[in-house]
Formats: C-alpha cells, sequence, structure tokens
C-alpha cells in the first residue's frame, strides 16, 4: 500500500509539472497608449500566450519588485525620463535573476539611455516598431523560452532563418580567416566548434598548441587604414542613389566595417551611430546587433563616465578575422 501511494504522489507530482511546462507563458505589457495596450494583447493572444497585465508605465514604475511572475514583459516608452529609466533598470535586473524575456519599444531620439541601461537580460529593443516587429520580437521572445512559434507567418519566420543563418555562416567565414582551423588539436572543424549563436572563443586570445603550448596562430597583421575601410563604406552607400537600398542590403557587413574603421582609429562606437552605418532600419540593425554580439562578433563597452551610455566594438578574435580579411585583398585593392 505505501509503495502505490508513494507511486501516486511521484505520478501526480509529475502531471501537475507537466502542465505547467504546457501552461501559455504569462505576459505583462506596459504602455501608455490604450489602442497599442489592446493591439499588443491581441498579438499575445494570437500567438498562444496570455496577458496576466497590461498597464500604463506608471505602473512599472510603481510596482517594479514581481516582474518575475512573468514570462515576457513588453514595454513602450518613446520618450524617457530619468524614473522610467531606471524602473528599466530594476526591470533589467529582475528578467535577468528570473528569466524573463523583456521587449522593449522606444525612438531613436531615447535609444541611447534605454540601450545604456538594459545590460543584463538581452533584451529585444525595437525603434519605433511596427506592428510586425512586435511580432518577430514575440517569436524571438517564444524561441529564447523553447516554445514553438505558433502565429509568426512565413515571411517572418523565413527573416528569424536567415538571420540567424547568415549570422552562423559569417562566424564560421570569421573563424576560418582568424586561423581557427584544426589549431586545438582536437580534430574538430569550425563548423563543429562553432554554433549557430556563438563565434567561438571570441575573447580567448589565440588557439595553442597542445603539445608544446606555442601560439599556432600567427602574428595578427595590423589593421588597415581607416581611411580605405570608411572610402569603401562610402562606396557601398553610393549604390542606393542609383539603385534601390534593399537590392545591396547588408548590415552586418557595413557594421563590420565601420567598427573596424573605428577600432583602427582608437574611437568608440554608440549604437545609435551604429544602426546608421548598417544601412537598414534602427529595428532591424538592433537586431542584427543581438545576433552578432550573441555569436561573439560584437562585444558591449560600458561608459566608464557615463553608466547610462554604452558602446559596441569588435571582439578582439573578429578584428583578427578583419586584419586578415584586408591583408588577404590587399591593403589598396578597391573592394565593396
Amino acid at each position: 500500500m505505501g509503495q502505490s501511494v508513494t507511486r501516486f504522489d511521484y505520478d501526480d507530482s509529475k502531471a501537475i509539472r507537466s502542465d505547467r511546462a504546457r501552461a501559455p507563458l504569462a505576459v505583462a505589457i506596459f504602455a501608455d497608449q490604450p489602442f497599442l495596450r489592446a493591439e499588443l494583447a491581441e498579438d499575445v493572444t494570437a500567438a498562444g500566450l496570455r496577458v496576466v497585465r497590461s498597464h500604463t508605465l506608471g505602473a512599472l514604475l510603481d510596482d517594479p519588485e514581481d516582474r518575475g511572475v512573468d514570462d515576457l514583459v513588453l514595454v513602450d516608452c518613446p520618450v524617457v525620463d530619468a524614473a522610467e529609466l531606471a524602473a528599466l533598470s530594476r526591470l533589467d535586473m529582475l528578467a535577468a535573476r528570473g528569466g524573463a524575456q523583456v521587449v522593449v519599444s522606444t525612438s531613436l531620439d531615447s535609444l541611447e539611455a534605454v540601450f545604456g541601461c538594459l545590460d543584463q537580460s538581452q533584451p529585444d529593443i525595437l525603434v519605433a516598431p511596427s506592428r510586425a516587429d512586435r511580432m518577430i520580437a514575440l517569436g524571438r521572445g517564444l524561441a529564447r523560452r523553447g516554445k514553438r512559434v505558433r502565429e509568426l507567418d512565413d515571411e517572418d519566420r523565413l527573416t528569424l532563418l536567415r538571420l540567424t543563418e547568415q549570422v552562423s555562416e559569417i562566424a564560421r567565414t570569421l573563424a576560418r580567416l582568424s586561423g581557427e582551423g584544426d589549431a586545438d588539436g582536437s580534430g574538430a572543424t569550425v563548423e563543429d566548434k562553432v554554433s549557430a549563436f556563438r563565434f567561438d572563443g571570441a575573447e580567448a586570445g589565440g588557439a595553442r598548441d597542445r603539445d608544446n603550448g606555442r601560439l599556432a596562430r600567427a602574428t595578427r597583421p595590423p589593421l588597415p587604414d581607416p581611411r580605405l575601410i570608411r572610402r569603401i563604406a562610402r562606396q557601398r552607400q553610393l549604390r542606393a542613389r542609383f539603385f534601390q537600398g534593399d537590392l545591396f542590403a547588408d548590415p552586418a557587413w557595413d557594421m563590420l566595417l565601420d567598427l573596424t574603421a573605428a577600432r583602427a582609429e582608437h574611437a568608440r562606437v554608440s549604437v545609435t551611430s551604429l544602426c546608421i552605418a548598417s544601412g537598414v532600419p534602427p529595428t532591424t540593425a538592433l537586431r542584427w546587433i543581438a545576433q552578432m554580439t550573441d555569436a561573439g562578433l560584437f562585444r558591449r563597452v560600458e561608459d566608464d563616465t557615463d553608466r547610462r551610455r554604452a558602446f559596441i566594438a569588435l571582439t578582439d578574435r573578429a578584428a583578427d578575422a578583419m586584419a586578415r580579411y584586408f591583408a588577404e585583398i590587399g591593403a589598396s585593392a578597391p573592394m565593396v
């Protein structure tokens, strides 16, 4: 009898855990405009999730301490003041601690401040987003939470897939250029060591020969003259004067060029500046920045003099690969 009771308790607890795992994700919405709250709630419901609260931004300011009960938090703050930035920082900390996914919509004018205060939870930041942009962010949130995206249309699913595949291919290519190969003696290929979202060993400082401890990689060539890189970037932008801009859109490469030039100039690049350099809408650029950061190509650099600001820079390994790329094509080659 005791055994049967024990088995019943075990099966019952297992069923409870299974029910919880199948339960729709809980979503909180904070936006001042009533029509936007209604639209967000509609999209959340269409994605198979449940809205557990929908309030103005004031509620986020007044009651920030229980965000941990939410799985996804959607915030719209086109204009931010000091109190709202403080609330976003608290939300960021609590979301990182509790594993919640945060999606924040803002304006280009407020982007630097919002980006600067969200540094822990890996949020999705959208700039003046369309409804489709928000749905893609919901899809990314679902994917990160291990749920299946139910209501994204085929075009949006394809956008997410292409983004992931393109960043992965860039990471693999740069890994080859930086001399990763089989330098660690493990027999693993670059493709084995570079995951879909990670440029392996981004800050490791170089692969070492396992037999003798010597650096297996050759000395990094110097970065080219930044004036050359800027000229290439201008040549790329010039095409938009004669052809439709989307025809040649390549935000990843344009941002790599901009950050490479900045590194050679010993200059810092703000997230707004990098968005402009990408040649695509800010929300799209931010999505690329997040993916390139996940892939180990970009890194976030805090401003020591102003904690409300942060900059974007190349990782050492990405800089190494860019230097090798320019050395390969020749510093004077007018490549675009």
